[in-house]
């Protein structure tokens, strides 16, 4: 009887082992994996959330940029690091929604590897020109690519980036041979953009619209459904004559999976809190990035879901394959 009590207590104990490690969740730093380099608007955030999370949360917040092809090395780092919250992916589209289309040989499934947490916000994209270009409308950059067939060039921040597949769409619409130039991250590109060594980018907003304020960039479009209400005079991508082109991107966080769903839950109460203090509402503002969709757990896995059937037609529609 004694042996028998003694092992009814040991698997007692082995079952709330677990719980109450979720309960005293966290005891050391969690990361933040940033598939971009430094600058980019998931870097922005990443660092503006976790800096009042990390408060909420009695730990510290590191953010790690793992800037490669794809954004894949970050989200390949998170999908295969122990399901026990304390490292995160945060990342756009790109890495969760668009590479599983175009990469056959992907070293992580979205779907049955990362657990959403939720989405940050989201962000549409302006088409923007050097000033140099002397192309101030939608129609005279199409007449101008047209009129130097593969001459021209356009930045991106990498390879199956929604900035990159925001512009192949764009250009099997239009009919466009302009080179793409891929980049770590939008920082970079939007620098050599700057530098003159492009014709365009699609950027978000965030990215763009200090450039286009200053005059040094112009913008022609916006990817939006509506015009944006701090640039009124700039078109939406319909309105210049593109039937039907929308192209938002989003932002969110990403746990691996069999992640306990307890932390998963944690996770997502801090970082909604931490969307809604006042600093990082006006940081968001300020960089033009919507923070106002946080979504639960199972309303972001649905998303993605979406999102990832939807663009795996976009790509088979463009073509775009990499092997």
């Amino acid at each position: 009887m004694k042996s028998t009590n003694l092992f009814i207590a040991a698997l007692a104990f082995l079952a709330c082992g677990p719980l109450h490690a979720q309960g005293d969740f966290p005891q050391k730093p969690l990361r933040f994996v940033v598939p971009y380099v430094p600058g980019g608007l998931p870097d922005t955030l990443a660092r503006a959330v976790g800096q009042r999370m990390a408060e909420g949360l009695g730990q510290q917040i590191i953010v790690e940029n793992k800037p490669s092809a794809g954004g894949i090395l970050g989200a390949e780092l998170v999908a295969k690091s122990p399901a026990d919250g304390y490292t995160l992916l945060v990342a756009d589209l790109g890495q969760t929604a668009i590479n599983p289309a175009i990469y056959p040989k992907l070293p992580y499934d979205t779907l049955r590897d990362f657990a959403p947490v939720t989405m940050l916000g989201t962000s549409p994209f302006f088409l923007a020109a050097h000033q140099s270009a002397g192309v101030a409308t939608l129609r005279e950059f199409v007449a101008l690519v047209k009129s130097r067939p593969g001459q021209l060039s356009y930045g991106s921040s990498g390879i199956g980036s929604p900035h990159h597949l925001a512009m192949e769409t764009l250009k099997v619409r239009l009919g466009l041979d302009i080179v793409h130039v891929p980049y770590k991250g939008s920082g970079q590109s939007m620098q050599d953009l700057l530098g003159g060594q492009h014709l365009v980018a699609f950027d978000t907003m965030p990215a763009s619209s200090p450039h286009v304020r200053s005059g040094k960039l112009r913008a022609l479009a916006t990817s939006s459904a509506a015009r944006l209400q701090p640039f009124p005079d700039v078109p939406t991508a319909e309105e210049a004559g593109l039937a039907g082109y929308q192209v938002i991107t989003w932002y969110g966080v990403f746990a691996p999976a069999g992640t306990p769903p307890a932390i998963v839950n944690r996770l997502h109460a801090d970082l909604v809190k931490a969307m809604t203090t006042p600093d990082v509402k006006a940081k968001l503002e300020g960089i033009g990035a919507d923070g106002t969709v946080s979504r639960t757990p199972e309303e972001f896995a649905a998303l993605v879901r979406a999102v990832t059937a939807r663009y795996a037609k976009i790509v088979k529609e463009i073509g775009l394959k990499i092997d």
